[in-house]
């Protein structure tokens, strides 16, 4: 008998490569997966489209998009985490000495107020350098994944035909999120970043405070949940084992050329912990906290209860 073929969106890198490799399967299921970094707008055409009948989404367009009533749900299952303190620059002529100048001050986002790198640049300026995000005149640079998604009052779009990078760098504003270092010019030279080393300041975070933030999760049609009820809990299965196969790897040194994601990850391993946790108990005092700040920085009209955004036949899973 075959197994249903489901049409798949992932972003390749080192947890997933076994699930596109057949060194880990999806018990009673085939994927056509496509890679997300070579598809233009991928995640944009699940959200508004449901291109996919599986796809890795960004964690805060799935947020947004389930208040406005997305046909897909997720699963724990946490594909990638990234630091973000390297994606907080200013204009070094700009008079700013402590982040928290920034209030009553125009500060650029890259792409939308969405964007899971501004969200969690803006937690970072407000849980360590006590920043209220409400009283910055945040400035976007494009529009939202989510359509219907109406930012608040104090967000607006940039005017035509400026360039976030070029106010940055004159001095029209004083400082952007969502942008890293390796994103400006050289020749942009009165661009700093807050962080000398986005990493280190990010790992120290982790240190201090359990901070390791989550991009990207995965989603599924509510249609193809409908017919295929046993899927959540077979995908799980099957992300943690090709996750496993990847830690292993990383562990005994197996990986040829490591991209600054394996470096990341290496580094977790280092301190003993999970680079991926997988699973709602090992991420919820981090997503709880993050879904706080999505209320306070006006992403989400409510607060939203963690478990409503999860299939409910995943909630005790841990991977």
């Amino acid at each position: 008998m075959e197994h249903p073929n489901l049409n798949t969106c992932l972003r390749m890198q080192g947890n997933v490569a076994p699930l596109r490799d057949g060194q880990a399967q999806v018990n009673g299921f085939d994927l056509t997966i496509h890679d997300e970094g070579a598809m233009k707008g991928a995640f944009r055409s699940m959200v508004r489209e449901l291109k996919f009948e599986v796809s890795e989404l960004a964690l805060t367009t799935y947020v947004v998009a389930k208040q406005h009533g997305a046909e897909f749900t997720a699963l724990p299952i946490f594909l990638v985490r990234e630091f973000h303190h390297g994606a907080i620059l200013f204009n070094r002529h700009a008079g700013i000495t402590d982040p928290k100048q920034l209030e009553g001050r125009d500060v650029g986002i890259d792409r939308g107020y969405t964007v899971t790198t501004g969200v969690w640049a803006r937690e970072i300026l407000a849980k360590e350098h006590g920043l209220d995000p409400r009283r910055v005149n945040w400035l976007l640079s494009s529009d939202e994944h989510v359509e219907d998604y109406r930012p608040p009052e104090n967000v607006r779009h940039i005017e035509a035909g400026r360039s976030l990078r070029e106010d940055l760098q004159a001095g029209v504003i004083s400082a952007t999120v969502g942008f890293f270092p390796q994103d400006i010019p050289e020749q942009y030279t009165d661009i700093v970043p807050l962080h000398s080393d986005g990493l280190e300041a990010g790992l120290r975070a982790f240190d201090q405070r359990g901070h390791y933030p989550i991009n990207h999760l995965m989603v599924v049609r509510n249609d193809v949940l409908a017919r295929h009820p046993e899927l959540p809990v077979a995908l799980f299965e099957a992300f943690t084992r090709s996750k496993q196969i990847y830690v292993d790897q990383l562990s005994a040194g197996e990986i040829d050329n490591p991209t600054h994601i394996d470096q990341m990850h290496q580094r977790m391993l280092d301190r003993g912990a999970d680079p991926l946790p997988y699973g709602l108990e090992p991420n919820r005092v981090l997503l709880e906290g993050y879904l706080e700040q999505c209320h306070i920085q006006g992403v989400t009209d409510r607060r939203v209860p963690l478990e409503s955004l999860f299939e409910p036949t995943t909630l005790e899973l841990i991977g």
